[in-house]
């Protein structure tokens, strides 16, 4: 899997012109060392109460790239009969935003959450990964840092109530040095994007339950939540994704619907599949979501691209709608 493959609905591919947004951000030097700071209090999730979301429990979207025609992107969300979705971009300015918020409002779509990468690389695979993904990475991480700062300030002006990301391979040992050093940066970060009013949701996959679980406690901020990936626990061989929920499941305000495999050798991820074909227990997953008075809405994923896409796309649409109206 690479960056250029990855969430490329419809071939909507996001613009990856970032100067006249303000999101490159200038050279920086990699972020020093930090001493190790004291554990942050324990943090109770605090997402948006559900008489404020405009949208049923469990509502069905999908996560799409913006590109530069918002029109055509949200005409298709709402063709498909999904009253939300997640957005990510690289780029974003405001007449962008003006006319991506014309969109929404013309084809009654709510965006959920957005999330953006970069700059530098994004390699997903089990060795080069943790040098590359998030602001885990040293060589990177101010820079990102800075443009997730720019890109939620541009983000509170749609009024999306959470920006979601891969926060990187957030290390297991909490004696290593570099965990606390996630955790500083976290703390940043979210600290700014709580203050613009939104959730930071840590997308699941490159870290254990109980390793997620104890930064989002060390990092010690309210507006943490999870976005399950489903099938991402499966793919980074990190769990089982319902077992997770044993351990995730008061944090998770956002689901992606995606299936998997485990993985067969040690560089490569395991395989993405098309619902139901892979190894995530759907039923099982949509039963637990209930038991845990889950609200957010269920947004699918499907990281292939091309004709099969769509078509692959509306069987798991039809899949899901299933068991989740049953």
């Amino acid at each position: 899997m690479n960056k250029n493959n990855r969430r490329d609905f419809l071939k909507l591919s996001t613009a990856t012109a970032l100067a006249a947004a303000g999101l490159d951000g200038a050279e920086r030097t990699p972020a020093a060392p930090a001493a190790f700071p004291l554990a942050g209090a324990s943090a109770a999730p605090s997402p948006p109460p559900p008489a404020s979301r405009p949208y049923a429990p469990m509502a069905l979207g999908i996560i799409v790239g913006l590109g530069n025609d918002p029109e055509a992107t949200i005409a298709e969300v709402h063709s498909l009969g999904m009253p939300t979705c997640q957005i990510d971009t690289d780029y974003l300015d405001d007449s962008l935003i003006q006319r991506l918020q014309t969109a929404l409002d013309k084809d009654k779509v709510v965006v959920t959450a957005m999330g953006t990468d970069g700059p530098g690389p994004y390699i997903y695979n089990f060795y080069d990964g943790p040098l590359t993904l998030g602001l885990i990475p040293r060589p990177y991480r101010a820079q990102r840092a800075e443009k997730l700062k720019k890109f939620s300030d541009l983000v509170k002006k749609l009024n999306v109530p959470a920006i979601r990301i891969h926060a990187g391979f957030i290390p297991e040992d909490p004696n290593d040095h570099l965990y606390w050093e996630a955790v500083e940066i976290l703390r940043d970060v979210i600290g700014h994007i709580n203050q613009n009013g939104q959730q930071f949701l840590y997308e699941t996959g490159t870290e254990t339950p109980v390793t997620l679980l104890r930064a989002i406690k060390d990092v010690g901020l309210d507006n943490q939540g999870v976005n399950l990936d489903t099938a991402n626990l499966i793919l980074y061989d990190k769990a089982n994704p319902l077992d997770a929920l044993d351990i995730l499941g008061p944090y998770v305000q956002n689901t992606h619907a995606k299936d998997g495999l485990y993985p067969t050798n040690g560089r490569d991820l395991g395989k993405e599949m098309e619902i139901p074909h892979g190894k995530v227990d759907f039923p099982a997953i949509i039963a637990r979501l209930r038991k845990l008075n889950y609200q957010g809405p269920i947004t699918i994923e499907r990281e292939i691209s091309g004709p099969e896409q769509m078509a692959s796309v509306k069987r798991e649409r039809d899949y899901l709608l299933k068991l989740i109206q049953s």
